[in-house]
């Protein structure tokens, strides 16, 4: 049925009337359309109202208008044309879209399939507008466009949209279907249903399977409407029951998880309650549903995506009313942003990777990848690219192609996030008869085939050997020889010194797999060596298990020692070319220890069969009985060789291990004692999973697992299956297997290889082939069970010391210092604990199969102290901020820095700049990166050249207060050449890999990065190449040495600080610094404040912190040997290090300008012991300090910030930020503030006038971004020290007093003036008798007027002695 479809569409379809029509329609305005447009959408801007649906000819406007607003972003075209001659508009959005670029997965999402189902119509076209907005501003959008080829479909069915009516709820208006009413949904092939329908009237149908035919898309959804759900495949089933019968794909647990990665964003849809009228009972768990099982659907566009189109999609039910109001639109656009965004970046999960052929590595198309136990393949594209999206898990993958011999990579690791990479080079299959390369004429079908079968042989439980066999009566392929693994060639015993130089060839051979250390050293004083075997051998890596092998703990038990130094040089002998090797090293980090006793060997005796010669160490004590032991005290000293043993077992998170030794040939597992000291059955906690990996090693070793080793020495001896309990067998007290156990999450076993203890050399290949099989099993042991990765809800943090609890076992294990963890089980089915100081715990089941281990992840939530709940506003953290934190544990953990130095070679042509050269430079960089530079001077020098500073930023030059500041600076010794240098380098290797470099990017976009190369340009040109002692440039041109010219006081200064030092201190004092870091020369050191002769230095920890910082990452400074005997400068300085006063004291300095008045910690480093090299050695000095450099960008992103507001949310600014007591920080604008810390525990106190202190603690981590704290004053209620409340109050009686004082005053003058009113009221009676005496009165009454009128005003000496003193 297929091929019928195939053939039907490449039929023509010529519709001249309608593509006339369709073109008139693209030139009309609609008359009722109220939106500004322009037929050129270049010249008017069309601003998105989400209030308003588009019609046909609105859409189609609205997308030619955003391509030719982003042409760099986008493209417009047409798949097809509907009933009625509408073109199936589709716009492509990636970075470059005029062209296919290898490496980028396709992706798309179709709306509007039934017409009247419009919601997705206008988010889809909402979500074209954002991602076009958001590249370049949102990091996370940038690289969602940068890494994905997303087409966007919004219509599929434009006809029936014209019919549909807003509005219209339930479809009763018709337009669900097209114009000649076929329902899109019901017209796909279907795998149960052999009707064939006629193209002619599914025009839409058969223009979209040819797209998706030729596109090869990775993952897709389609949006629908009537409900809030979620629907996977497979939407029917061979009964076509209507509705409950689940009908599951080959990936339905991956159809479940996409399902939900929709859903649990849709805040609506995830409640699995959508609440629709017209079906209010209806209900989704978690927001999903396969599709048959909520109601059967042939001939579904997801079934087909599926089965044939290599696609995975999911049909998204947007919202319960199919043609809503357009006042709904806004909220439908919020509800499924989120949602949109996190199901496209899905397409990146799994595993990805190219299939080439190794003559000249062409790429081969339409090979088939085909996953074990998933019964669904899918084939590469053009440039042989595939995308098979996988849950996190161990997989075994084959790549199947006609002509040439499939190849199989087994237990291929796939984690959660970024998709693995996994590239296949198929070879051609040779004929014998030409003896040349060919490519045979009959095909290789998938293993979907019916002709084919999958042959699966397990031989390990993560290594599974996938070949594919044609059955009888199908077409074969030529046979091709099975690959054979090379095998040691010599045998021989080996004594110390013959180990010591194997080891060293071998390390030295194969550098990239191999790690040779040393735990500690014997009595006599032997190296006790250990040869790590991995991809990554020098480092624990996130997620892969830690497995070792002790040899030769009796020193006269040999076949150990020798079957070690065999299988070191089998896996660097086939790492690369044997697939099961390539797997475990690429897996599994392997740690053999060939002799635990070098002492006992060098007198043991060949030949000796059950001797004791050599079995003990030099001090004559057995090391398998002189380990802690949980029933018998042993007495006996701790020898050397264990105390070094127990020391590197606690500082590596070894899984699984096994102690060889000789004299039996059996498996022993644990218990080796118990209490009574009688040999009897003794089970660990574990007896389950110790039987299961001690069979694994003795059934791949037939004489063992036979049970009856050694029947000539020991004729009685039986052990079933060649495994037995310790104990059982008899008492070992001391014993180093139960250590591991009790002590570590480490499970051991001792296996004897061998009935005699020495055998012969001749012997040693004997013992090979037979134990070879069983060294490499018993490796693959460390892969079952559960694993995963315990992290803290809130930041994804993992979580070391975390416990993890199987119910029924008692027998816990802990998380390692990331989080990882892994806990070997048999098959079964678990409930497991996870449970951590501060979380709360977390309990889920897990069923372990023989397949390998089980993914398990647990995420903690923090809970706080009894009685206690967290106070004030939470900061918030959006999933770019998020990322970013990623980002800045990536590059402070393991080797995450040195990997982005790696990454990030530029091409440079060194050489010294003097200044006109230099300032041509910057001019350079700022005329090619003009979005991120910015060119400003600071002032000039004594001699008039200008001090430049050139600010890196992703907005250059406008004030960004959330980000840190960082400064940069050289040249302050104009001898000391180098630093400048190296800064112009920094800076062009910042720009240049800006865009390119994701990480790089991220960093400059978060960071505001200003470069001062040059402060003494003029002593610079007085410099002298090559002269390393040299003073000459090394003041100004005033004879100043600049770097003693910083006072922040007037009265500290003597003269007129220098125009340099002006500039310096001017930018300085700008205060919104967060680091600064100063390259200076003739040492190698990294120094911290103070300068300045002081007692203490507040804050000391965190300024030698970061000192070590630049040291640590530099090859040669955090040695110590300072080694300047050019200068005199020789000596030791303990990790590169020191405070600045210890190196030379002096006033003035830079450092403690920018400590005491700019409130920035400054370190200078000092590149090297040479002041002027020659040119020659900057290509090194850069080397050297590249990766110093970007790690203070890094770090310039740690310790604590925050923002200080009130509680109406207004930012306070000049609050200040006390550090532990000591070091204040000012918020800047917005209120914000960034502190520098060392790792660890700090008191933080804010304080700001009229407000009440502020005090937290915060927690600092070395590796973790920086903690963020959001601080919120109340008002002040002290008045002079004094509660308000009291202060109010009795302010109150005090008024309350003065007003009854008042009161009582003048009433008393009230009273005294009646009396005088009564007085003349009685003279006025007896007028005649006292006339000339009132008129007397009445004159000096007159005269007293006067005179007081014309008293002089002025004051007297006494009176404004007085008001002066006042």
């Amino acid at each position: 049925m297929v091929h019928v479809w195939e053939r039907l569409l490449t039929r023509p379809k010529l519709r001249l009337s309608l593509l006339l029509l369709a073109f008139l329609l693209s030139l009309v305005v609609s008359p009722g359309d109220t939106r500004t447009r322009s037929v050129n959408p270049s010249t008017e801007e069309t601003v998105e109202t989400y209030n308003k649906y588009y019609n046909y000819v609105d859409l189609t406007m609205r997308l030619q208008y955003l391509v030719e607003k982003y042409p760099h972003l986008a493209n417009l075209s047409s798949v097809g044309e509907s009933v009625e001659g509408r073109q199936l508009w589709v716009i492509r959005i990636t970075k470059d879209p005029s062209r296919d670029t290898p490496g980028r997965p396709k992706f798309k999402y179709v709306g509007n399939m039934h017409g009247d189902e419009t919601v997705s119509r206008q988010v889809l076209v909402y979500l074209v507008e954002y991602l076009l907005a958001a590249y370049g501003e949102e990091s996370r959008i940038t690289e969602l466009v940068d890494t994905t080829d997303i087409y966007i479909m919004p219509s599929m069915n434009p006809d029936g949209f014209e019919k549909s009516k807003e509005g219209d709820c339930d479809g009763q208006n018709g337009g669900r279907n097209n114009a000649l009413n076929m329902d899109l949904n019901r017209s796909f092939p279907d795998q149960y249903d052999e009707k064939v329908l006629n193209p002619v009237n599914i025009p839409e149908v058969v223009a979209v399977m040819r797209w998706i035919k030729e596109k090869k898309f990775v993952l897709s959804a389609n949006l629908h409407g009537g409900t809030v759900v979620a629907s996977y495949p497979f939407d029917d089933s061979a009964i076509h029951q209507r509705q409950g019968h689940y009908s599951s794909a080959e990936d339905d647990v991956l159809f479940r998880y996409l399902a939900l990665v929709y859903s649990k964003n849709h805040n609506v849809m995830k409640t699995g309650e959508p609440n629709c009228p017209e079906s209010l009972t209806e209900k989704f768990k978690d927001g999903i549903t396969n599709g048959a099982q909520w109601y059967d659907v042939p001939g579904g566009m997801q079934d087909y995506n599926y089965l044939y189109g290599n696609c995975l999609e999911i049909t998204m039910e947007l919202s319960c009313c199919k043609y809503p109001p357009s006042s709904e639109l806004q909220q439908e656009w919020d509800l499924n942003r989120e949602s949109l965004l996190a199901y496209i970046a899905q397409v990146h999960i799994g595993v990805r990777g190219f299939v080439k052929e190794p003559i000249n590595g062409t790429a081969l198309a339409n090979v088939s990848i085909v996953v074990a136990s998933i019964r669904h393949n899918l084939t590469t594209g053009e440039y042989g690219e595939y995308y098979r999206l996988l849950l996190p898990g161990t997989y075994n993958i084959t790549a199947v192609a006609p002509g040439f011999t499939p190849m199989t990579v087994n237990s291929v690791q796939v984690v959660e996030g970024k998709a693995t990479e996994l590239n296949f080079t198929l070879a051609p299959v040779v004929t014998k008869a030409a003896g040349s390369i060919t490519v045979t004429e009959n095909s290789m079908p998938s293993s979907n085939d019916s002709n084919i079968s999958t042959t699966t042989t397990t031989t390990s439980s993560d290594s599974t050997k996938t070949r594919l066999v044609p059955s009888k009566g199908g077409n074969s392929s030529p046979a091709v020889p099975e690959h054979q693994p090379l095998q040691p060639q010599y045998f021989r015993h080996h004594n110390y010194a013959d180990v010591e130089l194997f080891l060293r060839k071998y390390s030295s051979e194969f550098p990239s797999i191999t790690h040779l250390y040393k735990i500690g050293r014997s009595v006599e004083g032997r190296e006790l060596y250990v040869m790590a075997i991995s991809d990554n051998p020098t480092v624990h890596e996130h997620g892969e298990p830690e497995f070792k092998y002790i040899a030769n703990m009796h020193g006269n038990e040999v076949v150990s020692r020798e079957l070690m130094l065999n299988l070191i040089e089998y896996l660097c002998s086939n790492y690369g070319t044997d697939p099961e090797v390539t797997q475990l090293v690429n897996s599994t980090r392997i740690h053999i220890m060939p002799s635990m006793n070098p002492d006992g060997y060098e007198v043991a005796i060949e030949g000796d069969e059950q001797g004791y010669s050599g079995r003990n160490n030099s001090n004559n004590f057995d090391l398998n009985r002189n380990f802690p032991d949980q029933f018998v005290t042993i007495t006996e000293p701790r020898q050397p060789e264990t105390i070094a043993v127990i020391n590197w077992l606690k500082s590596i998170p070894f899984i699984l291990s096994a102690n060889l030794h000789g004299g039996s040939l059996v498996v022993n597992y644990p218990y080796d004692d118990d209490k009574k000291g009688t040999s009897e059955y003794n089970p660990s906690p574990d007896d389950k999973v110790f039987q299961q990996i001690s069979r694994a090693y003795s059934q791949e070793n037939p004489l063992m697992h036979n049970g009856h080793p050694c029947e000539t020495l020991y004729p009685n001896e039986y052990f079933e299956d060649g495994i037995t309990n310790g104990a059982h067998w008899y008492n070992v007290p001391g014993g180093m297997q139960d250590w591991n156990y009790l002590n570590t999450n480490c499970f051991e076993v001792t296996i004897e290889l061998g009935c005699v203890k020495y055998p012969m050399a001749r012997e040693l290949p004997k013992h090979w082939e037979q134990n070879r099989r069983s060294l490499l099993e018993f490796i693959h042991q460390v892969h079952i069970g559960v694993k995963g990765t315990v992290s803290d809800l809130t930041d994804g943090t993992g979580i070391p010391n975390a416990t993890i609890n199987v119910r029924g076992i008692d027998h816990n294990i802990s998380s390692a210092r990331t989080g990882d963890f892994w806990r070997l089980l048999s098959p079964g089915t678990y409930s497991i604990t996870a449970s951590a100081d501060g979380y709360k715990s977390v309990r889920t089941y897990a069923t372990v199969s023989k397949g390998g281990a089980e993914v398990v992840d647990f995420r903690l939530t923090r809970i706080h102290s009894k009685g206690q709940s967290p106070k004030g506003p939470k900061p918030t953290q959006n999933p770019s901020e998020k990322k970013f934190k990623s980002l800045i544990k990536e590059l402070s953990l393991g080797q995450g820095l040195e990997e982005l130095v790696r990454s990030t070679a530029t091409d440079n042509s060194f050489r010294y700049r003097g200044y006109k050269e230099l300032s041509g430079f910057l001019r350079a960089l700022t005329l090619n990166f003009p979005k991120i530079t910015s060119l400003q001077s600071l002032g000039q020098s004594v001699e008039f050249r200008t001090i430049w500073a050139l600010e890196i930023s992703n907005k250059p030059g406008q004030t960004e207060p959330s980000e840190p500041k960082i400064r940069f600076e050289a040249g302050i010794h104009g001898n000391a050449a180098v630093g400048p240098e190296l800064l112009l380098e920094f800076a062009a290797f910042l720009c240049i890999n800006y865009g390119k470099n994701p990480a790089i990017s991220r960093l400059i976009n978060e960071t505001r990065i200003v470069i001062v190369p040059s402060i003494n340009p003029d002593g610079r040109e007085q410099a002298i190449e090559k002269l390393c002692n040299s003073t000459q440039g090394l003041t100004n041109a005033h004879n100043k040495d600049l770097d003693t010219d910083f006072f922040g006081n007037a009265s500290q200064r003597v003269v007129e600080a220098q125009p340099e030092s002006r500039a310096m201190m001017d930018m300085i004092l700008d205060k919104s610094y967060t680091l600064s870091v100063a390259l200076d020369g003739g040492s190698l050191v990294a120094t911290y404040p103070y300068d300045k002769p002081v007692q203490s230095v507040e804050n000391e920890g965190t300024l030698k912190y970061l000192a070590s910082v630049y040291a640590n990452n530099h090859p040669k400074m955090h040695l110590g040997d300072t080694g300047c005997s050019n200068n005199g400068q020789m000596g030791n300085i303990p990790d590169g290090v020191m405070r600045a006063a210890e190196r030379q004291s002096h006033m003035g300095s830079m450092k403690d300008f920018s400590m005491d008045f700019g409130h920035c910690p400054e370190i200078t480093v000092y590149s090297g012991c040479c002041l002027f090299p020659p040119a020659e050695q900057l290509a090194t000095l850069w080397a050297e300090n590249k990766k110093p450099l970007l790690s203070m960008l890094v770090e310039v992103h740690k310790g604590v910030r925050g923002v200080v507001r009130d509680k109406s949310g207004k930012p306070i600014v000049g609050a200040i930020i006390v550090l532990n007591g000591g070091v204040r920080v000012f918020t800047t604008e917005g209120g914000y503030f960034h502190a520098l810390l060392a790792p660890g525990s700090h008191n933080i106190e804010a304080v700001a006038d009229g407000y009440q202190q502020q005090r937290k603690e915060v927690v600092v981590s070395s590796y973790e971004a920086a903690t963020s704290l959001i601080i919120e004053f109340d008002m002040d209620n002290n008045i002079f020290g004094l509660p308000r409340e009291f202060v109010v109050a009795s302010a109150a009686a005090s008024m309350t007093a003065l007003v009854v004082t008042a009161c009582i005053i003048w009433c008393v003058c009230a009273a005294k003036s009646n009396r005088q009113k009564d007085g003349f009221h009685r003279l006025r009676q007896h007028r005649d008798d006292y006339d000339d005496e009132i008129r007397l009165t009445s004159m000096g009454s007159k005269k007293s007027l006067l005179a007081h009128e014309f008293q002089d005003e002025s004051e007297s000496e006494e009176d404004t002695l007085y008001a002066n003193k006042i």
